[in-house]
């Protein structure tokens, strides 16, 4: 692939753009139940329109673009008052979850430099059920992410594990409202309670929940106390882009006060070049996210996310009823949102995940842990809650397909993972890829046999597969 020597037409580029997507799974059918958090067609082509007009505006100098500065101040003043923030509170608008919760553990970092200068090795704590951003905020910021186990059986946190694993290193603890795999609220004020005590900090990632929980609240649902009206808890992630159904790259993380979030921002006249004054991790950001986040806040208010979450919640109940009612599977938790997951003790679910692509559902395939089965994880949005009760009738279906399937080969799943366990170098991961159905620069069509090596393996071997797949994909 080279540059074109000649340019193409747009009708050229277009046509092979299309062509490129025609092999995506088609997200507009309400059938992805992962990834894609679509409101009504009229709200989707209005976010659309504010993100163009400033699709070229550059966020790194609001003295250029004072129009940016305003709209990100606006929502987040609009998501700080939604978690019951008083006007000390601050926060700014990221690239996504990862983004701000990265942030938040530099914040926290940085904060312990200043006022616990003799930690030298910072440590968080968190739930085994809160999201990878989290570790990998510790390996790109050097802060080691200690990791408890959860309620087997509620998939909270436990609040006993954490106080056990404090140490003088300790500078941050970690609640999810919920976790995303499980759908489950963390004890937040027990867990910011004890933050307080031994002189920590409390983040809470509520990225899918900060756009929902507050208005399942209002619907009348009795929601555990998880945002700022919480003593002890210091800072919030809060995605716009799931459901707060903006355009992809809106989140925001929030602060107590300006005093924590100094720790945040990034400045320098170091060079011959010009002030650099970053207060997220991006120099250079469009403000399209911004400005459409900005739309649909304004476009639906509060009645209109009540109405969509009265929807999705509704169809989350249906959907949930539906799979406890098939025979072999079981919800897990106690899911306080429009996510779950569910386990078999039937068949196997990767299995299933992939008779379920065959007929173009897509359901999201979550290994197991030592207090967790094998699962996969249901996201209901806007976009696909009219699609459930068929969901229901595909996965009965697709279960008693799996029923007469012959098994996974096992003899070759622990074979593959003996070599890998043994030597999962570059090398041998390659040569054992075909094995298993991956072949370097492609993607795979079947999944299950996949799945069921990685859940297999060792998470740090594991880890290091995945990292030389994808080393060799792009």
């Amino acid at each position: 692939m080279t540059i074109p020597p000649v340019g193409r037409t747009p009708d050229e580029i277009m046509t092979l753009l299309h062509g490129f997507k025609a092999q995506d799974m088609d997200w507009r059918s309400g059938r992805v139940f992962a990834y894609i958090y679509q409101p009504a067609e009229i709200a989707a082509t209005l976010v659309k329109e504010a993100y163009s007009l400033y699709l070229s505006e550059n966020c790194l100098d609001p003295t250029t673009f004072p129009s940016v500065a305003q709209l990100e101040s606006d929502v987040v003043r609009m998501i700080a008052g939604l978690l019951q923030g008083d006007d000390c509170v601050v926060g700014n608008m990221t690239s996504g979850g990862t983004e701000s919760i990265l942030l938040a553990v530099k914040t926290a970092r940085d904060w312990a430099r200043a006022h616990r200068p003799h930690v030298t090795q910072p440590e968080m704590i968190l739930a085994r059920t809160a999201h990878a951003a989290f570790h990998k905020a510790g390996h790109y910021l050097g802060v080691k992410p200690v990791v408890v186990e959860f309620d087997p059986v509620t998939f909270e946190a436990d609040v006993t594990a954490m106080r056990a694993a404090i140490t003088d290193n300790t500078i941050l603890l970690v609640a999810s409202a919920p976790c995303y795999s499980q759908g489950v609220i963390d004890p937040v004020p027990a867990i910011a309670t004890l933050a307080q005590e031994y002189g920590a900090l409390c983040h809470v990632d509520a990225c899918v929940g900060g756009m929902y929980l507050p208005f399942l609240r209002t619907l009348g649902r009795t929601i555990p106390p998880f945002d700022f009206s919480v003593p002890g808890v210091t800072s919030i992630s809060v995605d716009m882009h799931k459901y707060g159904y903006a355009a992809k790259g809106a989140s925001v993380v929030l602060y107590r006060d300006r005093s924590l979030r100094r720790h945040q921002i990034f400045a320098s006249t170091d060079t011959t070049a010009y002030t650099i004054i970053n207060p997220t991790a991006l120099s250079s950001r469009s403000a399209g996210p911004i400005a459409g986040a900005w739309a649909i806040l304004n476009y639906l208010g509060e009645a209109g996310y009540c109405d969509l979450v009265a929807t999705v919640q509704a169809a989350t109940e249906r959907l949930m009823a539906g799979v406890d009612a098939i025979d072999g599977l079981y919800v897990l938790g106690r899911p306080a949102i429009s996510m779950f997951s569910f386990a078999s003790h039937a068949i196997n679910v990767f299995q299933l995940a992939d008779a379920l692509r065959r007929r173009g559902w897509y359901l999201q395939p979550q290994f197991s842990t030592p207090r967790s089965p094998r699962n996969l994880h249901v996201s209901i949005t806007y976009g696909v809650a009219h699609n459930v009760d068929a969901l229901i009738a595909d996965i009965a279906a697709c279960v008693e397909e799996v029923r007469h399937m012959p098994p996974i080969d096992l003899a070759l799943v622990r074979s593959v993972v003996e070599a890998l366990t043994q030597d999962p170098s570059p090398a041998v991961v390659e040569g054992l890829m075909a094995a298993v159905g991956l072949q370097p620069g492609a993607l795979p069509q079947e999944m299950a046999l996949i799945n069921e090596v990685l859940d297999a393996l060792p998470d740090a071997v594991a880890n290091e597969v995945l990292i030389d797949f994808f080393n060799n994909l792009y």
